[in-house]
Parts: structure tokens; C-alpha cells; sequence
């Protein structure tokens, strides 16, 4: 037999007004019925790193707050609920797990919470109601079950401590075997997937081959699909080609080698060439007065396409793109939540769980969980919107398709352009 939850609330700090905290309590009790306890948020703050935590709802910069003591007392005890009070502001952090994936036994994740103090003009969220089984009393099972929106511990590898303290190192991943033409015609030879020449290593380390697509496949690089004419450049693990029917003639597409659905499924290289990929373009757009927003759609999807949008500085802020995100989201019920600016979505999202995906030239992101359908060219919409490019037309790409001879064009014009930024060919 379940055991009965207790009933508790957390409140802020009162600040003398116990009256209003009273009165308060007594209508919530009338209509919703008793509590089995009711306690003040101890005085207590979030770590005081320099990140930035999103949440469901408000968002605390703990740059120049916290308590680095609170903070290595959160990680020892692992509190299920952590209450904090002192910033006077509502903030409820997505919750985060206390062990490490596949190296720690599992244990439960902790939920931050930060109330307002009762009575407060702006009338946040000083009151903070919830159901709670006692540990002792909880099957072990259920009480390690994982939240789907987890991320990791934000407390973790903090610096000097992290460098103090004893690291697992991660497995070695081995170089995906794959060998493919070179797109510098000026050194006719071919480039192997270490991003070497292959004279280099007398004894190379057998490689291993990328994951391979169950049938066709228009995005693996290997496959006879490919338009190869789109592919502009070619890495290690990843490759970049300019988007078929693209919002803009630099609308490009950041796509692994090998065959991956999303990028929850990366392997730890492939993450970090993806990276190296995104500061690249960043770095390209900006010097051509763009700022660029990247979106992946992880539905009715095979092969990951991690779309690339330049936005001329001069049509909008990055405010402006989040809040059309923000607004025509919400004018089609879809739920998109700011995740923490240092996670990442493999800490938030299962491999094989269907989503959306949008990051900002901040940093910022913007993330949605879909459970049922979810409109194709969701993300081609925003962007081509009044508020932001002002292409409506083009919000599906179908509709703007061209030739193969102006794809050529295109294709060898920003290969051109974007040779003095690339990375490949430091290797």
C-alpha cells in the first residue's frame, strides 16, 4: 500500500508581516484543506558561480550572490527540496540530478526553489505548496526515478574545486573511419577523417565506422541522396552544407557524418566538432554584421539537421528573436522553456524523446518537449516573420527553391567566403 504524502508549505521570508502570512494561509486551507506543516525558507542562497539558471518561471543572475558554504552543503546532503528566501524574488530552477550518468549509483535529484517575501508590492510568489513521501518510508526505485526535464548537478566542476577534487576521466572516443574528398582543390590529395595526413602515424589507432542509416539517407555524407554540390565544408566528424530552399543564401545546416538522429545522440567528439562548428559561424556572421540563431526540430525527422540563420544586426535585437519564439508559441500552445545557459539538451532530453530546440547568439535557449504534433516549420515561421526577416513567404522551403546552377553559385560563393575561418584547414 502507497504511503500518504504529507502536505507541507514553504513560505519566504515574513519580514514581521505574520498577519498577511496568516490570512493568507487560512483562505488556502479553507480551500484546499489543511497542511502538516508550514515552514519559513531558512536563510539560505544559491551557489554563488558565475552562471546563469533559467527556470519555468523567473530567472536569477547568481554572479554576485550566493554562498559558496551553502553551496558545498546543497552537494553533501542532496536535499530533495532546497528553499531559498534571500533574494526577495520567485525562482523555480529546473530540477537536477545528484549522481553522475553511468558512473554513480543513481540517486534522487533536488528541486531549487526561491520564494519572495511575504506581501510583496509585486506580488511574486512567496508561498510554495507540495506533496512529499518521507525517504525511509519510499520504495528505492521510485524514489531514484529521474524527472523528464532533469539536468545536471550545477554545483559540479566549479573551478579550483572541481580541479582539487577527484575526476572519473571520460572513455576515450575513437575517430570515426571514413575517408572523403577534399573541397581545397589547391591540395589534390585526399584528407582523412582525423583531419591529418595519414603519413603522420606510423601505427594509427584502428578507427571504428560511424553509425549507419537503417535505409536511405538524404544527409549521411556517404550516401548516393546527398547533393553533394551544397556540402561548403567538410570536418572531421561533421560537415556544413547550405540549406536546400534556405531562409537567406547563407542559410546553412551544421549535419554529422555518420547517421544521427539528434543531437542527443552524439557521441562526445561529434558534440565537441558541433561546437567548434557553431563558434565558427558565429564568428563568420558577425564580421558580416549577422547574428545567427541555431534550431534543431527533432521530429518526423531521421538525420539531424542543425539549422543555422543569420539575422542582419540591423533587422532586430536578440530579445526581439526570443520574444517572437516566446509569443508565437504561445499563440499555438506550444510550451517553450528557458533552459540553463551552461546545460545542454542531452541533460535534459532522452535519446529517441521528440523536441525543439532554439539558441540564441547569448547563449540563450529556448526548449520544448513534444508529446504529440508539432507544426513542421515551426521554427521557419518565426524567422521569417514581420518582426524578424520580414519573409513570411518563405516559411516553408519547398517554396523557395532554385536551380541547381544557382545552388552551384551560391555554394561556391560562401565556400569562398568562409575559407579565411576555417578550421579544417589548421589540421
Amino acid at each position: 500500500m502507497a504511503e500518504k504524502p504529507l502536505r507541507l508549505l514553504a513560505c519566504g521570508d515574513v519580514e514581521g508581516k505574520f498577519d498577511v502570512l496568516f490570512n493568507r494561509v487560512r483562505a488556502i486551507q479553507k480551500k484546499s484543506g489543511n497542511f502538516d506543516e508550514i515552514s519559513l525558507a531558512p536563510l539560505q542562497m544559491l551557489n554563488g558561480r558565475s552562471i546563469k539558471l533559467a527556470s519555468r518561471k523567473g530567472e536569477v543572475d547568481t554572479k554576485n550572490c550566493g554562498s559558496a558554504l551553502v553551496s558545498s552543503l546543497a552537494t553533501d546532503l542532496k536535499p530533495r527540496y532546497h528553499f531559498a528566501a534571500l533574494e526577495k524574488t520567485y525562482y523555480e530552477r529546473l530540477p537536477y540530478r545528484n549522481h553522475v550518468v553511468l558512473q554513480e549509483n543513481a540517486q534522487h535529484a533536488t528541486r531549487f526553489i526561491a520564494l519572495a517575501n511575504v506581501g510583496n508590492p509585486e506580488k511574486k510568489k512567496y508561498l510554495y505548496a507540495f506533496s512529499i513521501v518521507p525517504m525511509k518510508l519510499m520504495d528505492a526505485a521510485e524514489l531514484v526515478k529521474q524527472p523528464p526535464d532533469v539536468t545536471e548537478n550545477p554545483y559540479r566542476k566549479s573551478g579550483k574545486e572541481a580541479s582539487m577534487g577527484k575526476q572519473i576521466p571520460a572513455p576515450e572516443e575513437e575517430a570515426a573511419c571514413q575517408f572523403f574528398f577534399d573541397l581545397n582543390e589547391k591540395q589534390g590529395r585526399k584528407r582523412s577523417s582525423t583531419g591529418r595526413d595519414s603519413k603522420s602515424s606510423p601505427h594509427p589507432k584502428q578507427p571504428r565506422k560511424p553509425p549507419q542509416p537503417p535505409g536511405p539517407c538524404w544527409f549521411c555524407l556517404a550516401s548516393p541522396e546527398v547533393e553533394k554540390h551544397l556540402v561548403v565544408n567538410i570536418g572531421t566528424h561533421c560537415y556544413l552544407a547550405l540549406a536546400k530552399g534556405g531562409l537567406s543564401d547563407d542559410h546553412v545546416l551544421v549535419l554529422p557524418i555518420g547517421h544521427y538522429q539528434s543531437v542527443v545522440e552524439l557521441s562526445a567528439e561529434v558534440v565537441e566538432e558541433v561546437e567548434k562548428y557553431k563558434a565558427t559561424l558565429r564568428r563568420f556572421f558577425k564580421s558580416r554584421g549577422k547574428r545567427c540563431v541555431l534550431f534543431e526540430r527533432n521530429y518526423k525527422s531521421h538525420h539531424l539537421q542543425l539549422q543555422v540563420i543569420p539575422v542582419p544586426l540591423s533587422s532586430c535585437s536578440t530579445d526581439d528573436i526570443k520574444d517572437a519564439f516566446i509569443t508565437q508559441a504561445e499563440q499555438q500552445q506550444i510550451e517553450l522553456l528557458e533552459i540553463p545557459e551552461h546545460a545542454d539538451v542531452k541533460q535534459i532530453a532522452q535519446p529517441g524523446a521528440a523536441y525543439f530546440y532554439v539558441e540564441l547568439d547569448t547563449g540563450e535557449k529556448l526548449f520544448h518537449r513534444i508529446k504529440k504534433n508539432f507544426p513542421l516549420q515551426f521554427g521557419r515561421e518565426v524567422l521569417a516573420s514581420e518582426a524578424i526577416l520580414n519573409i513570411p513567404d518563405k516559411s516553408d522551403w519547398r517554396h523557395c527553391q532554385v536551380s541547381k546552377e544557382e545552388e552551384e553559385m551560391l555554394a561556391r560563393r560562401f565556400r569562398k567566403d568562409f575559407e579565411p575561418f576555417d578550421f579544417t584547414l589548421d589540421d
